[in-house]
C-alpha cells in the first residue's frame, strides 16, 4: 500500500469516526451508590447547551409537556437508577405509573440539588452554561390522559449545543 493510499485511508476513517453518535453511558457493573462527589462536575458552569423540542406522538396522538423538564448528571449512582426506572441508559418512554411502580437502591438519596430544571414551552426546551459530561433528560408529556415520561441520554461537549428531538 502507498502511503498516499494509506493516507486517504485514514482521512476516511477520521471522517467516519467523526459522524459517528456519542458514546453512551458506561455499563454498570456492581450496586451503585449515592455519593455526592460524583456529582461535584455536574455542579460546574460551562459554555456546552441542550436545544431540545417535544415531537412524540403515541398511538398517532401528539403528546405535548405537562411538566418541568428535568436534567440529571451522569453518574454510577443515576445510571443504575435510570437503569432500573426506565429499563435503558439510552432512552424510554413509558407510562408515568410504569415508572413511579418500579423500586430503586438506596430511594432515599438526595441527589435533587444537582438536577437542573427549565420550562418546555411551546414543545421547546433549552439547557444552556452546561459543563462537558453526560446527562439524562426526563420530560412528562401527555395529551390529556395518563402521563408518558420520555427519557433520553445525551452528550454535552464544551461550545457546541447538543440538538435533539424526544
Amino acid at each position: 500500500m502507498s502511503v498516499r493510499t494509506a493516507l486517504l485511508s485514514l482521512s476516511a476513517v477520521a471522517a467516519l469516526a467523526a459522524c459517528a453518535p456519542a458514546p453512551g453511558p458506561a455499563t454498570i457493573s456492581g450496586a451503585a451508590t449515592f455519593s455526592a462527589a460524583d456529582f461535584e462536575w455536574s455542579a460546574q458552569a460551562g459554555s456546552a447547551s441542550i436545544d431540545g423540542r417535544v415531537a412524540f406522538r403515541l398511538d398517532g396522538q401528539a403528546l405535548s409537556c405537562t411538566g418541568s423538564v428535568g436534567l440529571t448528571p451522569d453518574t454510577p449512582y443515576t445510571r443504575q437508577r435510570f437503569q432500573t426506572l426506565y429499563g435503558s441508559t439510552e432512552s424510554a418512554a413509558l407510562p408515568e405509573a410504569v415508572v413511579r411502580a418500579r423500586t430503586v437502591a438506596d430511594p432515599n438519596a438526595d441527589y435533587r440539588s444537582f438536577v437542573r430544571s427549565t420550562t418546555c414551552q411551546n414543545g421547546h426546551f433549552r439547557f444552556d452554561r452546561l459543563p462537558d459530561g453526560g446527562w439524562f433528560i426526563i420530560a412528562p408529556v401527555s395529551a390529556g390522559g395518563d402521563r408518558t415520561v420520555l427519557m433520553r441520554y445525551v452528550r454535552t461537549r464544551q461550545g457546541t449545543t447538543a440538538t435533539l428531538t424526544l
